[in-house]
């Protein structure tokens, strides 16, 4: 059996853990700019299944968090029309770790400095299991979807454009 690699705490975990949510933690090497590819591949799973976690902002430039699998990208319009925006647009990076106070790749929806709306594109929902950012670079953990609904109150749109 291989050895458990420990990783330490992130507000990530200790947010789902104080709501007594179960998780798997999946640590692997990560690689700038490799993206839910490299995760995919280092935990074997489709990457699909592999959630990115995406801070944007509405022409207010007020936060929001967007949830997408691995091998899509978020079409902006879409998104902003199922919203009532007018626009929605990603944050730069260091304006994403403002508002998260994750670094740009280590992003995880859960323990957020500051909280945001969460939309989930709604084909994640249907998935027996996700692997989402756990908080810190080359880190993801496993949940059941549903936890995105309960304990992020993520609100379900359509807004994939296929890569």
């Amino acid at each position: 059996m291989a050895k458990k690699e420990h990783v330490s705490e992130t507000p990530a975990t200790q947010f789902l853990r104080k709501h007594g949510a179960q998780f798997t933690e999946h640590p692997y090497t990560y690689e700038e700019h490799g993206g839910t590819s490299v995760s995919a591949l280092a935990l074997g799973v489709d990457e699909h299944h592999v959630v990115k976690t995406l801070v944007m902002q509405d022409e207010l430039a007020k936060p929001l968090i967007v949830l997408m699998h691995g091998d899509c990208k978020v079409s902006t319009k879409n998104l902003a029309r199922q919203i009532g925006c007018k626009s929605v647009e990603p944050c730069k990076p260091e304006v994403a770790q403002r508002h998260s106070g994750f670094m740009v790749g280590g992003t995880s929806p859960f323990g957020t400095k500051k909280v945001m709306p969460v939309y989930v594109e709604q084909g994640i929902l249907l998935l027996p299991k996700i692997f989402i950012n756990g908080g810190r670079r080359g880190y993801l953990v496993g949940i059941a979807p549903g936890l995105l609904e309960s304990l992020l109150k993520a609100k379900s749109v359509t807004c994939a454009l296929d890569d």
